[in-house]
């Protein structure tokens, strides 16, 4: 991988991690599950005029708007409306990688290695690590309501791995006309018309031009340039080689809360944050070249482009687009 790929890599991190310190700053302004409708309003309406249709059956489209759109983005934005810190939401969240290996072998009859049940292990211990130490020092029900949002993400990797697009980015930008108008009668039910309406005119509040910012970044930077550049990258490496960058992710996120929200850790959650990390890259790294394949043929060095495609780590950290 040339070093200007790999700094493109870095960089899609650094976008994602900062992700959620925007995500913080609208919460701070919208109702949350109303700005899960907004976000994705915003999305779908170019994408309905611009970007071609994907291509794929229908209904795994919506299994993954409903998965990926609004089950992770729900419980997210509801768990970090609930207390959830930014920094150490961006580390649960990816309990996802786990949850989508153990999926796609549950419904997909997909063989894992020992190493990627090794990997599962050693993150689901992580995060009882973090759910212990949350449960002893704040609420526990944000981090369990965050943890929902990962397996939410979990079950539109495996939508999108049945769908099979030919091209990634635009299943991922129609996806976004799937979650709008769900949550939007949703919130209305839970949020109430008049907290949405408020929403929409007090913009002259001091935490509005924040919020409004965030939701722009999520938008622009976070899903479209983020996910564009993540999938022009899966394109020409394999996916073990890429999808370890999304690694840096909840670094980045723990850090910058660190440094602009003041958010701290407890030494147990730093550790059970290091054993999810250490997990994850475990669990999403690919067999090693030479290796059989679960089709019973040997890949060559790379393996085949179905075979990259449909490999969990492919699928995982093609979405990491939080």
């Amino acid at each position: 991988m040339p070093t200007r790929h790999r700094l493109l890599a870095a960089l899609v991190a650094l976008l994602w991690g900062l992700n959620f310190l925007a995500i913080d700053a609208s919460l701070q302004h919208y109702p949350p599950l109303f700005l899960v409708a907004l976000r994705f309003a915003v999305l779908a309406v170019p994408t309905v005029l611009l970007v071609p249709w994907p291509g794929v059956p229908v209904r795994w489209l919506i299994g993954y708007g409903l998965g990926f759109g609004v089950l992770q983005f729900t419980f997210l934005y509801w768990g970090m409306a609930a207390g959830m810190p930014a920094g150490l939401a961006s580390l649960v969240l990816q309990a996802s990688g786990p949850f989508t290996v153990v999926l796609g072998a549950t419904f997909l009859r997909e063989r894992f290695s020992g190493r990627q049940l090794v990997g599962i292990l050693v993150a689901v211990a992580g995060l009882a690590v973090v759910g212990w130490q949350r449960a002893e020092h704040a609420a526990v029900l944000p981090f369990l309501l965050t943890l929902a949002g990962a397996f939410g993400w979990a079950i539109g990797n495996v939508c999108n791995r049945q769908a099979r697009p030919r091209n990634p980015l635009h299943l991922a930008l129609w996806m976004s006309v799937v979650p709008p108008l769900p949550m939007l009668a949703v919130s209305l039910l839970v949020e109430g018309p008049d907290r949405i309406g408020a929403s929409l005119v007090s913009y002259d509040d001091p935490g509005a031009v924040g919020a409004v910012v965030g939701l722009a970044y999520t938008v622009l930077l976070g899903t479209v340039a983020g996910s564009g550049l993540w999938t022009w990258l899966m394109s020409r490496h394999p996916a073990g080689v890429v999808a370890p960058f999304s690694m840096l992710v909840p670094v980045v996120g723990m850090t910058a809360a660190w440094l602009v929200l003041g958010e701290t850790a407890t030494p147990g959650e730093l550790a059970g944050g290091v054993l999810v990390i250490l997990g994850v890259l475990l669990g999403s790294r690919l067999p090693r070249p030479g290796s059989r394949p679960a089709s019973g043929r040997r890949a060559g060095p790379r393996g085949t482009s179905e075979q990259r495609a449909a490999s969990p780590a492919a699928s995982y950290g093609r979405q990491l687009s939080s």
